[in-house]
């Protein structure tokens, strides 16, 4: 079976399908056959613009009970600098043990494993409870989460009572993230000629008082049962054109990881008071703009609650040593939380070179990840 799961993880790297630079459609075929030929129940879900955005998986067990979710991401980061890896991005081969190519470690492998591990759950389904969904998400890495929210909103599909979403790393069960909020700030200025006598800072000067404001912010430090504190974070900053004109407008991008004891009123409040305090020290011709463009919660699952509790006994019983942790990055899991499903976010093989060059998965760990997930899917549907 091990040989069956690489095997199509190789087929899914040889069809890139970088998240929004590539047709997601040939990945999507490649999957729609396999599923096909073992006779596996499969249906496309599409966006509100009826882009089709994932493939759902969905095995009824014989008697009632409630549905649970793996979820793996088909899509996958941009390849970066191409001259600097050492295969091709698509090669999808296996050396030394190694599963090479974009999608090995995020997250084309464990797609292809949840697709046996599908199989395998419909040869018992009348003995189980419930069912399980297996979705594979082709609009992740676009950071829009395409096919989880269309998952969500899809009437047909039964709302899962858990998920276990198959990033790799084999040490940790991830249980919880930090959220975010996130926003625009418009810096404003007088422009003009650079030349010309004036007395006024342009856009981008005063976009650089506006980064070391935010940047001086006071946040708190971890406090309760989350382990992580808050992080700010500006990610871009961008104005001006040529030499010869005063910048009149400069964009400043802030990301803000929130905590439950500092949430998005509070991210927002800290980029406010900066905003405030610029257009009083170095006034502008309008006031500094504020245009937030995402926020969900933070969010942690306690070790005892499903899903998170059958993956880490499921671990245990495959000898595995493995550990809870809260993530610094956000992830599916955010999401899910915050329409009240509980997920898990990152079981799987060892890794090298995830969003950078060279990625690849080792095989050898492929095994024990595959009977962890079995057992503890077969524990959550009996």
């Amino acid at each position: 079976m091990t040989a069956e799961t690489v095997e199509l993880a190789q087929e899914l790297i040889r069809r890139p399908s970088r998240g929004g630079i590539d047709d997601h459609g040939p990945v999507l075929a490649v999957l729609d056959d396999w599923l096909g030929e073992r006779e596996l129940p499969r249906r496309r879900l599409r966006d509100d613009s009826g882009r089709t955005v994932a493939l759902l998986v969905e095995i009824a067990g014989g008697r009632p009970g409630p549905w649970w979710t793996l979820d793996a991401c088909v899509d996958t980061a941009p390849y970066g600098d191409e001259g600097a890896w050492s295969f091709p991005p698509d090669a999808g081969d296996v050396v030394d043990g190694w599963l090479r190519g974009r999608g090995a470690a995020d997250s084309k492998l464990a797609a292809a494993l949840f697709c046996r591990i599908a199989a395998e759950v419909r040869e018992r389904a009348g003995a189980l409870r419930g069912g399980l969904a297996v979705l594979l998400d082709a609009d992740e890495h676009t950071g829009r989460f395409g096919g989880a929210r269309a998952y969500l909103a899809d009437p047909a599909a039964v709302r899962p009572a858990g998920v276990m979403i198959g990033y790799p790393g084999p040490d940790e069960v991830v249980v919880g993230g930090r959220g975010l909020w996130r926003a625009t700030l418009a810096v404003h200025a007088e422009t003009g000629h650079s030349g010309a006598r004036r007395t006024a800072p342009g856009a981008v000067s005063r976009a650089a008082l506006l980064v070391r404001l935010l940047e001086e912010a006071e946040l708190p430090d971890a406090e309760g049962e989350f382990p992580l504190p808050p992080r700010l974070t500006v990610t871009f900053c961008h104005g001006g054109e040529g030499f010869s004109v005063v910048p009149g407008r400069c964009e400043v991008g802030v990301d803000i990881r929130t905590t439950p004891g500092f949430g998005a009123q509070d991210a927002e409040a800290v980029v406010r008071a900066a905003v405030a305090e610029l257009d009083e020290r170095m006034p502008g011709p309008v006031p500094t703009g504020i245009t937030p463009v995402a926020s969900w919660p933070p969010y942690r699952l306690a070790e005892d609650r499903q899903p998170a509790a059958a993956l880490l006994a499921a671990a245990a019983r495959e000898g595995l040593a493995v550990r809870a942790k809260t993530a610094g990055p956000s992830n599916i899991g955010n999401l899910l939380a915050a329409e009240g499903i509980p997920a898990t976010a990152g079981f799987g093989v060892h890794h090298e070179g995830l969003h950078g060059v060279d990625e690849r998965a080792c095989l050898s760990d492929l095994p024990a990840v595959h009977a962890t997930y079995r057992r503890a899917v077969l524990d959550l549907l009996t």
